[in-house]
């Protein structure tokens, strides 16, 4: 079961299969070439002639809206290139110092169930901020992931302040994802002031380094590789 306690989230292969491609990208990634790259990727999955991948990039600065982007949660057009992508949700930010990692996975071997998926993503993400002393934690009426900030004065309202650490947004194409999550580690948080992130106002944003953890981007993919095997199996780095 879940954290929820609602869902199972395990998404282990069924039956015998090759470990997951796990691919680490050097250098900043051009967002155009990396949706043409998944997009062939996952028709190949498709199509049973390549393997499933998880591939671990950073971009330049950018932001990307999804299908549910509204135009007044662009706040600041001109500061960054904005990219309409097909993935689910509204407007992010990626950029340097950000791990991005797109999954492309065969549900169709796997479970074909969207909602467990998402929430398989989000316990990966989760079980990689604990190998940091981080407790991550989702929340019903908004996406990705959360981390309490007792520091921070209370919310209005007398909420408990809290910020989002990590994103996801996700495409299926006949049962193959792609697109996928993105944590920060130690990216430029101002820049995320020049959109609404996920739709979502009266929060802020986080990242390990901000939380007070000198935690580098080799260190978390490290654990991220560790936290995924946990929910989706072995994956190997070729």
């Amino acid at each position: 079961m879940s954290a929820r306690g609602e869902i199972d989230t395990a998404f282990l292969p069924r039956g015998e299969a090759p470990p997951v491609e796990w691919r680490i990208e050097p250098g900043l990634t051009d967002y155009e070439a990396a949706l043409a790259f998944m997009e062939e990727r996952a028709r190949l999955i498709r199509d049973g002639k390549a393997g499933e991948l998880v591939w671990l990039v950073e971009h330049p600065p950018l932001y990307t809206a999804g299908t549910s982007a509204r135009q007044e949660d662009l706040l600041d057009a001109g500061r960054f290139p904005v990219f309409k992508t097909g993935r689910g949700g509204e407007y992010t930010y990626h950029g340097p110092g950000q791990r991005v990692a797109y999954v492309m996975l065969d549900l169709k071997t796997r479970r074909e169930d969207i909602r467990a998926f998402v929430a398989a993503l989000e316990d990966w993400i989760i079980g990689a901020l604990a190998r940091f002393n981080v407790k991550g934690e989702r929340r019903e009426d908004r996406v990705g992931v959360w981390v309490a900030r007792p520091d921070k004065p209370t919310l209005p309202g007398g909420l408990p302040a809290e910020d989002k650490i990590a994103a996801i947004g996700i495409r299926l194409r006949r049962w193959v994802s792609f697109h996928g999550i993105a944590v920060n580690v130690e990216p430029q948080l101002a820049h995320f002031g020049g959109i609404v992130p996920c739709g979502i106002s009266g929060y802020g944003v986080t990242s390990l380094v901000d939380l007070g953890l000198p935690v580098t981007m080799e260190d978390f993919d490290v654990a991220l590789k560790a936290a995924f095997e946990e929910t989706f199996g072995p994956a190997e780095r070729r």
